[in-house]
């Protein structure tokens, strides 16, 4: 699978605790790849990953968007 240099990417940074949070939204975080306080990831922008964000919006915070 070849990468395309020109896809956008979005940075995630985790500032949110899943202590005490519904399993759905601790699933969430673990597939961005989130799992500990103040962790950076970049992903790539697609649908699926905005409806994630979206959907923990109060435990992560969008960094950059390129």
């Amino acid at each position: 699978m070849a990468t395309n240099k020109s896809a956008k990417t979005v940075i995630v940074e985790q500032i949110g605790s899943p202590i005490r949070r519904r399993s759905d939204q601790r699933a969430t975080l673990i597939g961005l790849g989130l799992n500990k306080m103040h962790r950076k990831r970049e992903l790539e922008d697609t649908p699926a990953v905005r409806g994630m964000i979206n959907k923990i919006h109060h435990l992560v915070r969008v960094v950059d968007e390129s």
